[in-house]
């Protein structure tokens, strides 16, 4: 194995304790060079968490902020960032948390950091003007179901075993947490049509409907695909959640 170069010491050496400071460093009052690195880490450790907990509030939340800071400094000592990108960091979270023992016990956690993490993803996605209901009736009704349908680029779709759109909610008010079931499977669509992220809690079915469309299924091979996983599935609200949330941007006959 190659040495590491003056850099990457210094990376690892900014996330590793046992590490001990970089070679080449000095204090201009000579103090303990590993006391003032020391700090400097610990620096940098705090401002990763501290940025894992603004993405990720309502897992802070469920496991109280002792935990949850504990939780994302052993996330942030195994995954450093690889991106100079502050934004990017911690799309690996919610697996990480699948795997983190200590937090077994609330077991719809890493579903609900997969949520936040689509809000956020959905709030730096590209802007696009949606479709409304004269852009879908100017195509009629007989080539409709054989269209195809571009969706908005902040668009992204949860299928959870967890009530993680009830539990987000009530942590934004919406709600009594107390009476959520969180075994009860709900599916998610999060995107951000106009200046705000929207999560919405879709009916059966729509999640596989708006995933063969993104796929690039036309809207009537979508529709069957629904209807074949879940008879509950009803194409009229699938397609009319198209125009409510404002996810259609383009339509490709």
């Amino acid at each position: 194995m190659s040495p590491l170069s003056a850099q990457d010491q210094f990376a690892h050496a900014a996330l590793d304790p046992s590490a001990g400071a970089p070679d080449g460093l000095a204090a201009w009052n000579g103090s303990s060079v590993e006391q003032r690195f020391g700090v400097y880490r610990n620096n940098v450790v705090v401002s990763l968490v501290d940025a894992l907990a603004a993405k990720f509030p309502v897992v802070q939340d469920l496991v109280g902020e002792a935990f949850f800071r504990d939780m994302a400094r052993v996330y942030v000592m195994q995954q450093p960032p690889c991106s100079p990108r502050l934004a990017d960091y911690g799309a690996g979270f919610a697996e990480f948390i699948e795997d983190f023992t200590p937090a077994a016990g609330v077991p719809c956690l890493p579903d609900v950091a997969r949520l936040e993490a689509l809000r956020l993803r959905a709030y730096h996605a590209a802007d696009a003007t949606p479709l409304d209901a004269h852009d879908f009736a100017n195509v009629g009704a007989e080539r409709l179901f054989d269209s195809r349908v571009a969706l908005h680029a902040s668009a992204g779709i949860l299928t959870s075993r967890y009530a993680v759109v009830s539990v987000w909610a009530a942590h934004q008010g919406l709600g009594d947490l107390a009476r959520v079931d969180q075994f009860a499977p709900e599916d998610a669509l999060v995107a951000r049509p106009d200046l705000d992220v929207v999560t919405t809690r879709l009916a059966a079915g729509c999640a596989v409907f708006l995933r063969a469309l993104q796929d690039g299924a036309t809207i009537g091979e979508a529709a069957a695909r629904a209807s074949t996983g879940e008879p509950s599935f009803d194409p009229a609200a699938a397609f009319g959640l198209l125009l409510s949330a404002r996810i259609a941007i383009a339509l490709h006959c």
